[in-house]
């Protein structure tokens, strides 16, 4: 664009004489604007680039189809095949529907702005199936991989996400957190663009913690349990919520922000302890003991959370309507020593590789024995703490060398059985003392 003032001329497009406080410039030949006019044309072509841009993600093409999904959390997640491919597909419909909606829109827009709306429209609009959101629940141990799951997938589809806890939420008007704070943190999460937090994804942890305390009636009100599913129902379903900005309990001068929560996918996880009893009731199958099939009796005692039903979970305490409103229902597998091998050093952002990182920074390189990496998996093992008992070892293990290694000018460490051992004794690591 050339920069010229053209002293005799005006600018084409409002009319304006030249002058010192809105030059006009020559754009083209025997095309003359002003700077004004220039800034509307790039403010204009700026929202139509970004107009553009979300119709591109939003167009149901764009959308990753399941197996690219499960092949994206392949790389972060090792093992829960079952609970990738539920995860996935719920995840391509949901978004598969917001498009779909969305294109329902934009074809109603267009032919209201025509003079008279054809009858086949009509007739197709009247005709049309609402497709509804499938919200979901993870039932697993501690940590199999619930949060990490709903994290991968929000990284994935590059949308709003946000993790709150459900046991600090309470009934309104009682001490701790109204039910809408979560979607405070969900709006927060995206610098308050409520249009783009109406597509996001809500991690509801410890959903397991709010579940009804008794089926005996009471002269008290459960009003962080049972309390909290029935407020919970009007977010899951989908309506128009009255979020305060800072999070807080309401208060009548306060500014609130409406989210129409039809759109927001809510994954909901918890590990559901001791559910396992009821779905050993449910199917005549002993928890403990010894059958005379052995080797299934030992595999259906191991992980009968893989047969878990929703009458299961209204055993345990979530009421019918909550439990209706989460029909997807998966489950996550106990891991096994392999999958605790594999968690050390498979993933792209496994602990190991992350300690080889950070010494790689300094100039130094990490390895470590496969002693070493079995040491940490049994210790894992023995304290039943899933994926996150290994980060939780491994910090106890390097916290010295991360001390000592950048000042001492060595360019090679090497993490051995014998060191995981020493310095998780030094450590007196849970209490047990290491045996060589």
């Amino acid at each position: 664009m050339a920069n010229r003032r053209n002293n005799n001329g005006n600018c084409m497009m409002c009319g304006r004489p030249d002058s010192p406080e809105t030059p006009v410039v020559k754009v083209l030949d025997g095309l003359t604007l002003c700077t004004d006019c220039i800034s509307y044309i790039d403010q204009a072509r700026d929202t139509e680039m970004a107009s553009r841009s979300r119709g591109r993600k939003a167009s149901k093409h764009e959308i990753p189809k399941p197996k690219e999904i499960k092949e994206f959390l392949d790389n972060y997640i090792i093992g829960q095949e079952e609970a990738k491919k539920y995860l996935s597909v719920a995840v391509y419909n949901h978004y598969k529907r917001i498009a779909r909606m969305e294109e329902a829109k934009e074809k109603a827009a267009r032919s209201a702005s025509a003079s008279k709306k054809p009858d086949d429209i009509l007739k197709a609009d009247t005709d049309d199936v609402e497709i509804e959101k499938s919200n979901i629940i993870m039932v697993g141990p501690t940590g199999t991989g619930k949060t990490l799951l709903a994290k991968t997938i929000a990284k994935l589809l590059d949308v709003p996400f946000t993790i709150v806890d459900a046991t600090v939420l309470t009934e309104a008007g009682y001490v701790g957190e109204d039910i809408e704070s979560l979607l405070t943190r969900l709006l927060q999460a995206c610098d308050y663009d409520v249009e783009k937090a109406e597509r996001g994804i809500v991690f509801i942890d410890e959903i397991d913690k709010i579940a009804r305390k008794s089926d005996n009636p009471s002269i008290t009100r459960d009003v962080s349990g049972e309390g909290v599913q029935q407020g919970l129902l009007k977010l899951l379903e989908g309506s128009t919520v009255l979020v305060p900005p800072n999070g807080g309990r309401k208060h009548p001068e306060q500014k609130l922000i409406p989210v129409d929560t039809k759109n927001i996918l809510f994954i909901c996880g918890g590990a559901f302890d001791g559910i396992e009893r009821k779905i050993a009731s449910r199917l005549n199958t002993h928890v403990v003991g010894y059958g005379h099939d052995s080797s299934t009796k030992k595999e259906q005692r191991e992980n009968l959370m893989r047969y878990v039903m929703p009458q299961d979970l209204k055993s345990f305490g979530l009421i019918p309507e909550i439990i209706g409103r989460l029909p997807v229902l998966t489950s996550l597998e106990p891991l096994d020593r392999d999958a605790l091998r594999r968690i050390l050093t498979e993933p792209r952002n496994a602990i190991t590789r992350q300690y080889k990182k950070l010494f790689d920074i300094d100039g130094v390189k990490l390895e470590f024995s496969d002693d070493a990496l079995d040491t940490i998996v049994d210790k894992a093992i023995e304290y039943k703490l899933g994926a996150r008992g290994l980060r939780s070892i491994v910090e106890t293990v390097m916290v010295d060398a991360m001390y000592e290694v950048p000042s001492s000018g060595e360019k090679e460490f090497t993490v051995t059985a014998d060191y995981v051992k020493s310095k998780l004794r030094d450590a007196r690591f849970g209490m047990v003392e290491l045996k060589d």
